[in-house]
């Protein structure tokens, strides 16, 4: 995963701070959207994990605080409902504008009623999740209970949430009492998905039956078992974002990498707007090689000299394996750490020149077993004679020729 600060301004011209997290090994094929929990903010843990379980599986998510919020600016007293979604189509448009438009939107808690409202207003959105989201906005009333009397009264109190004050308007409640969640997810005509736990003792389960009801196919519920409304356990938020990962992919287009074929062992392809990147074929296996980000590349895989190193000490550890089985030795494990001292740019610069290069292997040796001195001696002799060892060692040839 590749974590960066990011910020952008809302309708208001304030200037609003997020995360975008991108894959680790690729450009992302899809970029979400991620609307917090009312009070909360970019950083609760839930969010995190569901993020990076997306990001696991390709995609790109932008999760932000709302205004007045986290790090985000403006005064959270000043805003209301409809400034969440309004939040939320300014940071659509700015992934749109820097990066791809969203085709995901999460949405958590009331944050999931934000995310069904903006949903009908951003074009590129296919697919919308909703976490624990209550099926009718004003819902959030209940946690003020305390505050309403003196709402209604001065137009304004301060009220505690989650070991938090917060200073909440009448506008704030005024403006949530115009919200029909309901018909909204009704008319909303993309694909939804809503996951909610039957022991959330902060939105009850009904809501998730209300707001499914409503909605129109393709429509699909997912029970959270166990969860709390906050999905304080981090296999709870995990499990969300890889069910969301699967979900969506039926309603998002996620391009179809072209697969390499060759009648050789291997084969490597490189296009001319990839960088570095290169799609390989190894055997019967896809793979992604690349160099670091030091030299240009994207690090989205190993690099060449990695993949030698790799090969070197994967077939150190089977050649000892091989070896100590026959023997009936008793070894349990074996790892061997292998690092190459060059950097492949750097040969590339002086390829021409038979001096520059000097190929030096770090090969270290883990060995956990019930071995005597004598065993350990003959394994270690044993490790320098793997086929590839002695391959690096040998006189090879490389035979080049058009295709």
């Amino acid at each position: 995963m590749s974590l960066s600060k990011i910020s952008f301004t809302n309708a208001e011209g304030q200037i609003l701070s997020g995360r975008l997290e991108l894959p680790a090994d690729q450009h992302p094929h899809n970029f979400a959207l991620f609307a917090h929990c009312f009070t909360c903010n970019k950083n609760l843990g839930a969010v995190r994990n569901i993020s990076r379980a997306l990001t696991s599986q390709g995609f790109g998510v932008l999760r932000f605080d709302f205004t007045g919020l986290g790090e985000s600016e403006g005064d959270f007293a000043d805003t209301n409902f409809s400034g969440n979604v309004e939040d939320l189509i300014a940071a659509a448009d700015f992934l749109a504008k820097e990066y791809q438009a969203p085709s995901l939107l999460i949405g958590h808690s009331l944050g999931g009623a934000a995310a069904i409202f903006a949903a009908t207003k951003i074009n590129s959105i296919n697919a919308v999740a909703t976490v624990g989201a209550p099926s009718d906005p004003t819902h959030v009333q209940h946690l003020l209970k305390s505050g309403l009397p003196e709402i209604e009264a001065n137009g304004k109190a301060v009220v505690n949430l989650s070991g938090r004050d917060f200073t909440i308007k009448k506008q704030f409640l005024e403006d949530l009492e115009n919200k029909s969640l309901p018909l909204v997810a009704k008319n909303l005509n993309k694909a939804l998905l809503v996951l909610h736990s039957p022991q959330d003792t902060t939105v009850g389960i009904k809501n998730a039956e209300e707001i499914y009801h409503a909605a129109k196919h393709p429509k699909s519920f997912v029970t959270l078992d166990g969860a709390d409304h906050l999905l304080m356990r981090k296999e709870d938020s995990l499990y969300v974002g890889k069910v969301i990962a699967g979900w969506s992919s039926r309603y998002v287009d996620i391009p179809e990498e072209p697969k390499l074929k060759s009648q050789h062992h291997v084969v490597a392809s490189l296009g001319n707007d990839e960088g570095y990147t290169t799609q390989m074929k190894v055997g019967n296996h896809y793979m992604v090689a690349d160099e670091p980000e030091s030299v240009g590349g994207r690090d989205f895989g190993p690099s060449p000299y990695e993949l030698v190193s790799a090969g070197l000490s994967a077939c150190t550890a089977m050649t000892i394996k091989m070896y100590v089985t026959r023997k009936g030795w008793d070894l349990r494990n074996v790892e061997v750490h292998t690092t190459y001292d060059k950097k492949h740019v750097e040969d590339c610069e002086n390829c021409e020149d038979p001096t520059a290069k000097i190929d030096t292997f770090d090969r270290e040796i883990k060995l956990e077993g019930n071995l005597d001195e004598k065993q350990i001696t003959r394994i270690l002799q044993i490790a320098d004679k793997c086929p590839v060892h002695k391959t690096l060692h040998s006189d090879t040839q490389v035979i080049t020729k058009l295709i």
